[in-house]
């Protein structure tokens, strides 16, 4: 217990700049006392701001105090060192190279434990503590060590920059609000940070969801690797089966068939692993930026954080914006028909079917879906010239431009009869079939004109035949003043800029069902994912006489 008084006592008469014992004492007119060469070494690099502070409460003194030595203290510190040597810091607290050093310490520095961005500071533990006890200073903003602090002073007026410029997308200081920047949208830092960082969090946001979505695909394509090699062990099983049997007649071709399942198996598992390969690539990227963004959020300095905002809060652009949509389809199954079936006829077909055999392992295809393509170019790599089939169209429609141009007429034009020709509402069909991946564009003018898609089997007459109003036809409702889109007579409104120019694209197989917007730019109007069961048809419909759609000629 005594020792442990003594050591309480060495740490009273220690100097808190030097934090050994007191050499030469003195008392400043604060109260604390100082080695005479340390608060004089700490006064010197104050005279040219002509104003003396104390080291520990910041209490100023004008003009510089004169020092004399403390005889009581000098007599205490000498009874003090006899009790015992002061203990010096371990190596692992003095400031190395790469570490920030407290500010007020002389001589070997330690290391700093807080800076402070009102003083612009560094302090060790020890030089801290008024931060903690004094009053004046206790609301002052501390944060983890920083060699940057004196980024956070305008160089124009020497003032601590507490505000950001929205204008000029800078950090500046009260002075700069009143001077150059006078009239510009200015706020506090702090303000400033709190939206970046709800920004900040919304990208997160979705990076995170982008690496379940990306997860998510991962483990689809997984499970269709092991749905492929089920089903291409199982057609490798029935079809040695098949021809054990007819061993003496077909032992070759039986060699020939494994030899191909085994090569498309091969194909197809390579061919959905890269793609595995690149969804991992895909999702480390996202997890390491994700790392950068929480990094960033942590960061207690606000101009630090806004300098640091705009280079990392940029998002890429997602490699795949398809989500992987795997259909249950026959693998390799029918291969083991083809063998049944060669099996029953035998020789006197060998020769015939054999062809039919290897056709129906090389058409296992697994159509892993393909990106929407991001821009115009991109769309227009599927374009398809359309044109209007007469026999579909309404009597009050005129077809021109090689029929692909239509216009509502105020008189009916002179066609044949014919069972595909609607005869309930102002809409055509195309001649083509559209099955794949397909984009076309329509120009249209006039009041109101519905862009369309349709079964060949949707109804010529009634209510039923609407474009949008039954589950054979899917439209978007074009008019003066807005969109709708239409299914199954169910209307859902769409939000966008008017354009005369409506883009369609289609992947079939996929079930996707895009409408866009196109100017300058595409704009997304509506996009439907479904299960298509039959190949579609574009098609057109008129609501007002004079009212024209043409599809464009895009190669």
């Amino acid at each position: 217990m005594a020792q442990q008084g003594v050591q309480l006592d060495r740490e009273a008469f220690s100097c808190s700049i030097c934090l050994d014992l007191l050499k030469d004492p003195v008392t400043i007119h604060c109260g604390h006392s100082y080695c005479m060469s340390c608060i004089k070494g700490f006064w010197d690099e104050e005279d040219e701001k002509k104003i003396h502070s104390c080291p520990q409460c910041r209490q100023t003194f004008t003009p510089r105090p004169v020092l004399v030595k403390s005889t009581m203290l000098a007599v205490l510190v000498e009874q003090l060192k006899k009790t015992g040597l002061q203990v010096a810091p371990a190596d692992h607290c003095y400031a190395g190279p790469e570490d920030v050093a407290c500010d007020v310490c002389t001589g070997r520095k330690l290391k700093a434990f807080k800076s402070c961005l009102v003083c612009l500071a560094s302090y060790c533990e020890k030089h801290l503590q008024p931060h903690y006890d004094v009053a004046p200073i206790k609301k002052h903003k501390l944060v983890d060590p920083s060699k940057r602090l004196q980024e956070n002073i305008c160089s124009r007026h020497d003032e601590v920059m507490k505000m950001f410029c929205r204008t000029d997308q800078q950090s500046i200081c009260y002075l700069c609000s009143v001077d150059e920047h006078e009239g510009h949208d200015t706020v506090s830092a702090a303000a400033e940070r709190t939206e970046r960082q709800r920004e900040l969090e919304v990208s997160r946001h979705k990076i995170q969801q982008r690496i379940q979505n990306r997860e998510k695909d991962a483990k689809l394509l997984q499970q269709e690797v092991e749905a492929v090699n089920r089903s291409a062990d199982k057609a490798v099983e029935d079809s040695e089966k098949i021809f054990t049997e007819l061993i003496h007649l077909i032992q070759k071709r039986s060699s020939d068939v494994k030899q191909q399942i085994r090569s498309q198996q091969e194909t197809e598992v390579s061919r959905v692993k890269e793609l595995q390969e690149k969804l991992e690539q895909e999702i480390t990227e996202l997890k390491r930026k994700d790392a950068e963004l929480k990094k960033l959020s942590h960061t207690e300095d606000h101009n630090q954080f806004l300098h640091n905002y705009p280079s990392l809060s940029q998002l890429s652009e997602p490699t795949d914006s398809s989500s992987i949509n795997i259909h249950p389809l026959r693998y390799f199954e029918d291969v083991a028909a083809a063998v049944s079936e060669l099996r029953d006829q035998l020789q006197d077909i060998l020769k015939e079917k054999w062809t039919n055999i290897s056709l129906t392992v090389t058409e296992v295809d697994l159509s892993l879906p393909q990106p929407e393509p991001r821009t115009r170019a991109g769309f227009l790599k599927y374009s398809n010239e359309i044109t209007l089939d007469p026999n579909t169209a309404r009597t009050w429609l005129l077809l021109s431009e090689g029929n692909r141009k239509a216009t509502f007429m105020r008189k009916q034009q002179s066609y044949s009869s014919h069972p595909d020709r609607f005869t309930g509402y102002c809409q055509v069909l195309s001649r083509e079939s559209l099955t794949g991946r397909c984009y076309w564009e329509v120009e249209w003018s006039g009041m109101e004109v519905y862009v369309a898609v349709a079964y060949k089997n949707i109804s010529r007459a009634g209510d039923e035949s609407k474009f949008g109003h039954n589950d054979k036809s899917w439209a978007l409702d074009c008019d003066t003043d807005s969109y709708k889109f239409w299914f199954n007579n169910i209307s859902t409104p769409v939000s966008s800029p008017r354009s005369s120019r409506v883009g369609v694209y289609l992947d079939h197989r996929a079930g996707i069902l895009s409408f866009y917007s196109v100017s300058q730019t595409m704009t997304l109007l509506h996009r439907v994912q479904t299960t298509f069961t039959q190949p579609l048809y574009a098609g057109i419909r008129f609501c007002y006489s004079g009212d024209t759609a043409e599809f464009c000629k895009l190669k």
